[in-house]
């Protein structure tokens, strides 16, 4: 009778863990879209303001690879339990911090230096979360499972992104916009300490992973996982990278672009477009969940191709959903490209750790999943913004045909691994 309760507990910490995370996450990517522009960047020009604020943004994912190194070799060399407890604490301080930052109107450009500064704390502890949940959730798996143990901490995404927007939706309608704007935005910052204790609490109480412990009764540890990564299985990090880069792409430019452009250039309010992203992510849980338990049945890399080819169609409907203003076709565009993103996200939990060995497995998901990060999702609001300004919404579409053409070619190259 233990076994399942463990499988619980593990199912269960992989899951929150990855939820307090991604909240982290979320709720600077929605005020970098709603305030930070004005509030960090002031410029004469809006779009200039939101252009800097994405840019800002876009820090955290240049800190994730290294995050994924550091968190990757101690993971792999001391355990997975220890070093998950780390890469939370690390994430949860930076983004409590970021609550008590003066102003550019206080502080002058200190202000956006430090914003900067704990947006890369908070990239540097993500770096290491993601890999590490994976491999709790899929080295507890048993035979067969390993996409539906897997697709588990990929449901932290959803779960974050309705408590940050759910509570900036709550804000929006209880705060003016000038109480928003002044400290309102400060509250979902403060709140992520609350969560943070959750996840430490669940996750103080787990045990090491079987597969890791088996590896050690093996061999030692290698002294230096990276560079045994890299030697033994660079085409595996190269190939997951590219296979990753369209889940991050369409995630962001269907939530943070699409919530700049929606409430700067149509005009929406912020409160109704938080409705429309808040009622389509639970059509990325939904695809996730599918894909989970499709990827057990058919072979994760099959339906992870499934999910790129869906996303072409679905980036050629972003033009005319997006460009007609309408709260119906966007939402119902939204929920279309985050339930595609789900295919091409939940299976990663599990095909990204089986193309490594259990002793190089924490460093080789972690460093392909989070170079994927920059390639698709730290420069997706400011590439799609940009291409919006200067060549319209249909330019944003071919670019994620392009993500998802790159993210093809890897799982093509990959076939038959993981």
């Amino acid at each position: 009778m233990s076994a399942p309760v463990s499988h619980t507990r593990v199912l269960a910490a992989s899951l929150v863990g990855t939820a307090v995370e991604f909240y982290d996450f979320y709720i600077y990517g929605t005020a970098a879209a709603l305030v930070f522009g004005p509030l960090f960047f002031p410029s004469e020009a809006p779009g200039l303001q939101l252009l800097a604020s994405y840019a800002s943004f876009s820090v955290a994912f240049f800190a994730r690879p290294l995050g994924a190194v550091a968190f990757g070799h101690f993971g792999d060399r001391i355990g997975r339990k220890s070093t998950l407890v780390t890469s939370l604490l690390i994430m949860g301080i930076s983004t409590f911090l970021i609550a008590f930052l003066p102003t550019h109107a206080v502080i002058g450009w200190w202000a956006p230096v430090l914003l900067c500064l704990l947006r890369f704390g908070q990239g540097f502890g993500l770096g290491g979360e993601w890999g590490g949940a994976a491999l709790l959730a899929v080295e507890h798996a048993p035979p067969g499972k390993t996409g539906r143990y897997g697709m588990f901490p990929q449901l932290g995404a959803p779960v974050g992104f309705v408590l940050s927007n759910g509570l900036f939706l709550l804000l929006g309608l209880w705060l003016s916009a000038e109480d928003f704007r002044e400290w309102g935005w400060r509250i979902p910052f403060l709140g992520s300490a609350v969560l943070v204790g959750v996840g430490l609490w669940v996750r103080l109480r787990l045990t090491e992973t079987p597969a890791f412990a088996k590896a050690l009764a093996e061999a030692p540890p290698p002294k230096v996982p990276l560079g045994e990564l890299m030697r033994g299985y660079w085409r595996e990090v190269l190939g997951g990278t590219f296979a990753a880069i369209v889940c991050f792409a369409s995630f962001y430019t269907a939530t943070a672009f699409a919530l700049g452009y929606g409430t700067t250039t149509l005009g929406i309010p912020r409160e109704e477009f938080l409705g429309l992203q808040l009622f389509a992510i639970l059509f990325l849980a939904a695809g996730i969940v599918v894909a989970g338990y499709a990827a057990d049945r058919f072979g994760a890399n099959k339906v992870l191709m499934a999910g790129c080819a869906t996303t072409v169609a679905v980036a050629l409907l972003l033009a005319p959903a997006l460009g007609s203003g309408e709260p119906l076709y966007i939402g119902a565009f939204l929920s279309l490209a985050l339930f595609t993103m789900g295919l091409t996200y939940g299976p990663l939990g599990a095909w990204l750790p089986a193309l490594f060995p259990a002793r190089v497995r924490y460093s080789g998901a972690s460093v392909a999943f989070n170079v994927a990060g920059i390639l698709g999702g730290g420069l997706a609001p400011l590439v799609a913004q940009r291409l919006a300004t200067t060549s319209g919404l249909g330019a944003v579409g071919i670019y994620l045909c392009v993500c998802s053409a790159l993210s093809l070619a890897g799982l093509v190259a990959l076939r038959g691994r993981g």
